[in-house]
């Protein structure tokens, strides 16, 4: 018996073989372990008896082997234990076929854990997730015949790894979907190749002698799963010369095809999807908010969703938590379903306006304002969650079932009013109040604290210091995770979903942003606004953190809830809408904290269509602002942003703005025959399409505007724009409007002859 310490990289299961695949990064970093171990995984079946006793008959003449047996289990939405037929196979890439021929041959039955990762099963059973240390030990077949972890998802400061993790980095020379790449560029360490793409055969021959040199365990490319590897793997396969992608021989390159989805009320794109076994694939342009935390944020989602590396670098935040939902089921020994089962409870037209009011929003007072702090509840909605146990199976509890919750508390704010004026401050404090926990609570609580516990560290650490960037890593990548879970309990797919949980987190989110208000103005300070979990007051010679502190504790004692103070702006400038500049709008405002720190929300600088040319310069006005020591002083100003924006506009009349830094970039909502009115994108998709590049709905398409018709020039053309066909004219007013948004709040008018004087 070998006995192996070590990180684990990845799960899965070969098709046709018992058990899955484990591989391990030993402690020293030199060897990687490919080892296997049993791991039974089974489905449930829910019906009436007869039909249950059928599909026993039908499975009990199949070749694959399967255990059946009948007996009780726990369904979240039910209050008696529900019989099911359980299905187990021992070979676990077997299961989705099985499953696919039982629910064509059986679609009258429900079922349950059907689809679920063989990673989920894994951690379930084992309690391990990515890069978890562990201890194991090894026949001399390979199979692992015990397995303890030595760590948890939860850890702070786990052992770390990133020294011993093999990178290989791999990217094109240039945009595929721009212009054909000619080159592609690798790095592993300190070592760096060039490499022709053409001829192919030295390109192969080459790619090979890296990959087997290097052998890392992370593939990080640029377009990879959308060009790169299936270009590679096609010149592979076209020239007989094998390139070992993956690590495990055994294995080909799994694809996963392009797909186009409507959520939270945008249509998002995510491009095909190319995964390798034994080794790590990442393509950082087609990862979900890679640019938001990067590879530690990545690595810090697969520890506590236990999914892994390559798949929750992929999948939207959601996902990630719906994983999460289902491993905490798993581990209660509660069903999941397959599909969605719980529909909305029916309710009259005056319920549905009581019950679905969504988040407060007070609208803010335009201006500019001076020592203004913003309060804001920490993770608020989910905080409310694990805080009050709001979970689909507790909130149409009668109260005698679910000690404190009342019956239907999610239907309006007058019941919330009342379930927080049940918790005494003492309970508050800690917990849930001494309510049973519901499952999203269980779920949410540990990554809750995790969060808040690296958020409470990177106020004590020092700028300077080396943890500093992963915690703020992780941190990010719980914040992803927190914000979707809220929505996740509306969501219309969601396994374990309902609308009057979803209603009853805003109800409680409603009553207790106006009792921070109300604790505000008891104080003497005025709200200058509120938005869902946030709000920003002022009050006459308060300008200091600790001139803030007895209204936090005050807030926190009223509400049960943790609230941090995100910082007092030395200034801050609310905006009005641009069509009627009496009306604010809620998140539009810019400002300027006492360390000089910039936050503003809603401008053009932040916008994604924004061309970078236009940031450059909103960016420039607003970093000249920050560096005014008071309110005071920003007239003083005045002057040098008015040579900044005169350089600019000269410098767009003469052409000295690279058109690069012109381009727009807006996303497609619908395909182009669905179109009544062309877009500026959709005309610009059209150009593209008629030299043979498709997008898709949710892509991005990047133009320029153009004079005459049709108005735009599609940027990922074959042929060069021509510089003079340029809409300077139109450049100009957006630059006009950029400086204005800056300006107007410090009284300045009449921008647009700013670029002429």
């Amino acid at each position: 018996m070998t006995e192996i310490t070590g990180w684990l990289l990845d799960v899965y299961a070969r098709p046709g073989e018992e058990g899955v695949i484990l591989w391990l990064l030993d402690e020293t970093g030199s060897e990687r372990y490919c080892l296997r171990q049993a791991l039974p995984v089974a489905f449930h079946a829910a019906g009436p008896p007869a039909r249950l006793r059928q599909l026993w008959r039908y499975l009990y003449h199949r070749p694959l082997p399967v255990s059946l047996s009948r007996g009780e289990r726990r369904e979240l939405f039910s209050d008696q234990p529900l019989t099911v037929l359980t299905v187990q196979v021992t070979q676990p890439a077997a299961q989705p076929a099985l499953f696919r021929e039982v629910s064509r041959a059986f679609p009258d039955l429900t079922y349950f854990d059907a689809d679920l990762p063989v990673t989920l099963h894994h951690a379930a059973h084992y309690g391990t997730f990515p890069l978890a240390r562990l201890h194991v030990s090894v026949d001399e077949g390979g199979w692992i015949q015990e397995l303890e972890p030595l760590d948890t998802p939860w850890e702070l400061d786990p052992v770390p790894v990133g020294e011993h993790l093999r990178l290989l980095t791999l990217e094109p020379d240039v945009d595929p979907a721009h212009a054909a790449p000619t080159r592609v560029l690798a790095r592993a360490g300190r070592a760096s190749y060039d490499l022709a793409l053409q001829p192919s055969r030295p390109l192969l021959v080459n790619l090979r002698a890296i990959l087997e040199r290097h052998d890392p365990d992370l593939l990080l490319t640029t377009w990879g799963d959308t060009w790169l590897l299936p270009y590679l793997i096609e010149l592979s396969r076209f020239s007989g010369l094998p390139l070992p992608l993956n690590r495990d021989p055994a294995c080909r390159p799994l694809y996963r095809p392009e797909r186009t989805y409507f959520a939270y009320g945008q249509v998002i794109y995510r491009g095909q999807q190319v995964y390798l076994f034994g080794r790590w694939h990442v393509d950082a342009h087609n990862a979900v908010l890679y640019h938001d935390y990067g590879m530690e944020g990545i690595l810090e989602l697969g520890r506590v969703t236990s999914l892994p590396v390559q798949a929750v670098a992929r999948l939207s935040p959601g996902s990630g938590i719906s994983a999460m939902q289902m491993l905490t089921a798993l581990r209660e020994g509660v069903l999941v379903p397959w599909h969605k089962q719980q529909a909305e409870h029916f309710k009259t037209a005056r319920e549905l306006l009581r019950a679905d009011q969504g988040g407060l929003v007070y609208q803010p007072v335009i201006g500019l304002h001076r020592d203004v702090a913003e309060i804001d509840f920490i993770s608020m909605y989910p905080s409310i969650m694990a805080r009050f146990n709001i979970s689909p199976e507790t909130v149409l509890k009668k109260p005698d079932q679910n000690n404190q919750s009342l019956n239907r508390w999610g239907s309006s704010a007058a019941p919330a009013i009342q379930a927080l004026n049940s918790f005494p401050p003492s309970q508050r404090e800690g917990g849930t109040g001494g309510m049973g926990d519901g499952l999203v609570p269980q779920t949410l609580q540990p990554l809750l604290d995790k969060r808040i516990t690296l958020k409470q560290r990177l106020v004590e650490l020092p700028a300077w210091h080396p943890k500093r960037a992963a915690y703020k890593a992780r941190a990010s990548a719980h914040k992803w995770l927190l914000v979707t879970c809220f929505g996740y309990l509306g969501y219309k797919n969601a396994r374990f979903g309902r609308i009057e949980a979803h209603e009853a987190v805003t109800a409680f989110g409603r009553e207790t942003l106006l009792r921070a208000k109300e604790t505000a103005e008891d104080q003497g300070y005025e709200v200058l606004h509120l938005y869902v979990d946030g709000m920003w007051v002022r009050r006459p010679g308060a300008s200091r953190v600790a001139d803030f502190q007895p209204l936090l504790d005050e807030i926190v004692e009223r509400t049960g809830l943790p609230v941090a103070l995100d910082g007092i702006y030395r200034w801050v400038a609310f905006l009005p809408s641009r069509l009627d500049a009496r009306v604010p709008v809620p998140n539009r405002y810019f400002g300027v904290f006492q360390d000089g720190s910039l936050k503003m929300r809603g401008i053009e600088a932040r916008r994604q269509d924004t061309p970078l040319w236009i940031v450059q310069v909103q960016q420039a006005m607003l970093d000249r602002l920050a560096k005014a020591r008071s309110a005071g002083e920003l007239g003083e100003t005045l002057p040098e942003l008015r040579r900044l924006l005169r350089k600019a506009g000269l410098d767009l009349r003469r052409g000295r703005v690279p058109l690069a830094s012109l381009l727009v970039s807006q996303k497609l909502s619908r395909e182009l025959d669905e179109y009544r009115v062309p877009s500026p994108a959709a005309r610009a998709a059209a150009q593209l399409e008629a030299v043979g590049k498709h997008l898709r709905p949710g892509q991005r398409v990047r133009f320029l505007y153009t004079l005459g018709e049709p108005g735009v020039y599609a940027w990922d053309l074959p042929d060069r724009p021509n510089p003079a066909t340029v809409d300077r004219r139109y450049y100009r007013r957006l630059l006009v409007r950029a400086a204005e948004t800056v300006l107007q709040p410090l009284g300045a008018d009449e921008i647009g002859l700013w670029l002429e004087t």
